[in-house]
């Protein structure tokens, strides 16, 4: 339904998209993900016809967005981020304007689709209130109204829950499931958690690129190959963290936020820095430990902890979820896009050997109004009947 073949888009010499491939099959939900920043809302744009690409091409139900981009958009529906709403007109007179610009010009035809948006968006109650005296979330339904009053094959919805609170985004996404029965959608959100529950597949962007591309399910998968154990042990941080990552099979161990204090269990935290891991007393603290791909470390782990005459208090295993597999993408994609551009300019050295000196900025004497001695003391020039005199 939707298709996207190496779509490159530059704003002047800055890249905002490189390359980026993908498609979505009809009746698939397709996550968009990314940080801000990455192309997300520059590859919706083109793909709705917002704007051109520099290079690449995009098609929507086989019509190519730049050369035909009326046909496309007759089978795509589009939600931006921020709703262009028409405050001062009523829910029914504006999905009605709408329904006029997509081409439903016969009125019954164009009424009954508007009341049959309405009863599916639950729009009935406020359909003669303005839009500029709705709820945040109401005007996010009518949003949707808009997006699929011509009955759409296609959304595109860019993150529809923005601003909502828990109840509405609730309601919005189950609205999202049920649509993607009917039509094809790609979903930009930060909220992970709602790409895990409604999407059927992922696509991950990040600095212009594409970094991944799969299923949910998949990706915590393939995020899940180097196992990672969560251990609880009594000891003082730095001898058993030189213990923990001691083991051969043992790829990183970092403590996290103290688990048992004076007044009972704390909750789990970030991991501490590996400059205050000297100055953490001792104590009952939990460590994650990443084993190397392929490795089982467990066994490994439970020998060398008590081996060493540390109490064991808990072990377990940690299955990632996909915010991790998230952020292990991102900043892998920065770490290649680092390295391609050492690479690029000869390396790190050669990077700083090359840099010229900064030239010395001279800066321009600003002109000031002079203060009134000066100003009394600075002779000056008039015109008198068209002559120049000094006073």
């Amino acid at each position: 339904m939707i298709e996207v073949e190496h779509l490159t888009k530059y704003y002047g010499p800055n890249a905002a998209l490189r390359d980026v491939t993908f498609n979505v099959e009809q009746g698939e939900i397709l996550g968009f993900l990314g940080p801000n920043g990455a192309g997300k809302t520059t590859t919706m744009r083109i793909i709705t016809g917002y704007l051109p690409p520099s290079s690449g091409t995009a098609r929507v139900a086989g019509f190519d967005v730049a050369e035909k981009s009326l046909d496309a958009r007759r089978h795509l529906g589009y939600l931006p981020e921020m709703v262009p709403l028409y405050t001062d007109l009523t829910t029914y007179e504006y999905l009605d304007f709408r329904g006029r610009l997509c081409g439903l010009h016969h009125g019954r035809e164009r009424k009954a689709r508007i009341y049959e948006v309405m009863d599916q968006l639950n729009l009935g109650d406020v359909s003669n209130r303005l839009i500029g005296q709705l709820s945040r979330g109401y005007r996010q339904r009518v949003g949707l109204a808009q997006a699929l009053i011509h009955n759409p094959d296609a959304l595109i919805l860019d993150e529809p829950t923005v601003g909502l609170d828990p109840v509405q985004i609730t309601e919005v996404r189950n609205l999202i499931k049920e649509l993607g029965k009917n039509h094809t959608i790609i979903l930009s959100t930060h909220l992970l958690p709602e790409v895990s529950m409604v999407c059927d597949r992922v696509v991950i962007i990040n600095r212009g690129r594409l970094v991944a591309l799969d299923t949910p399910l998949h990706l915590m998968q393939s995020g899940a190959q180097s196992q990672t154990v969560r251990v609880e042990v009594a000891g003082r941080p730095t001898s058993i963290l030189e213990t923990l990552r001691g083991v051969p099979a043992v790829e990183k161990a970092v403590v996290l936020q103290q688990a048992v204090t004076g007044d009972g269990v704390a909750p789990e935290g970030a991991a501490v820095s590996f400059a205050s891991e000297s100055s953490l007393p001792e104590g009952s603290y939990q460590y994650q430990v990443e084993g190397k791909v392929g490795s089982e470390i467990r066994p490994e782990l439970a020998a060398a902890v008590i081996g060493a005459g540390y109490e064991l208090l808990e072990m377990r295993s940690v299955r990632l979820s996909l915010e991790d597999i998230f952020l292990r993408v991102i900043a892998q994609g920065a770490e290649e896009d680092e390295d391609e551009l050492a690479d690029e300019f000869g390396g790190e050295d050669t990077l700083d050997e090359d840099l010229e000196p900064e030239a010395e900025v001279v800066r321009p004497r600003m002109r000031t109004r002079p203060t009134p001695t000066e100003a009394a003391s600075t002779p000056q020039t008039v015109r008198v009947a068209g002559r120049r005199v000094r006073r």
